[in-house]
């Protein structure tokens, strides 16, 4: 089976998503940021706080970098991912990428229920978190755009599989 990944904005669904696909189709499900934590030994803010973006987004590089083709994986990818170091192309060559099309509202709605503050681009105390990933979404959605497939709405595993069949 080829690799599956899923892109999109923070809190879009692509981990709950993609674990209820890893268990569907029976194969290993991956979420890139955990890759990290577990490879830097500290937390994504601790990243940021201490090496920056820059750096993060070279770690996410490296981490995307030890997928390669066939490993059946459904992968959850961080929702800048796609955006830098050409990880877009590694992505569409190493398998389906599917575009978790979640509107901007559901996302706030969703931060907002949760705890946030492990997002260090986004804040749950932020008044401007509405208008700040209004304008994420724009920036990245050149790269969104490049996946296999979208998938707009709110998303369940079930949905994302329907659509998902035909490629596989």
């Amino acid at each position: 089976m080829k690799n599956i990944f899923l892109i999109g904005m923070p809190s879009s669904g692509k981990s709950t998503v993609g674990k209820r696909m890893a268990d569907a189709l029976r194969c290993r499900f991956v979420d890139t940021d955990k890759m990290i934590v577990r490879e830097e030994g500290r937390s994504i803010a601790d990243i940021f706080a201490t090496d920056g973006e820059a750096y993060f987004r070279e770690a996410e590089r490296r981490v995307l970098r030890t997928i390669r083709p066939g490993q059946s994986l459904v992968v959850s990818t961080g929702g800048g991912m796609p955006c830098f170091h050409d990880n877009m192309a590694y992505i569409n060559a190493t398998g389906l990428s599917v575009f978790l099309d979640v509107p901007v509202e559901t996302l706030v709605r969703r931060m907002l229920a949760h705890n946030t503050d492990d997002r260090p681009l986004y804040r749950s105390n932020d008044p401007e978190l509405l208008a700040t990933l209004q304008q994420r979404y724009q920036d990245r959605l050149p790269f969104y755009r490049q996946a296999t497939l979208t998938v707009p709405g709110e998303t369940t595993a079930e949905k994302v599989l329907l659509q998902v069949g035909a490629w596989l």
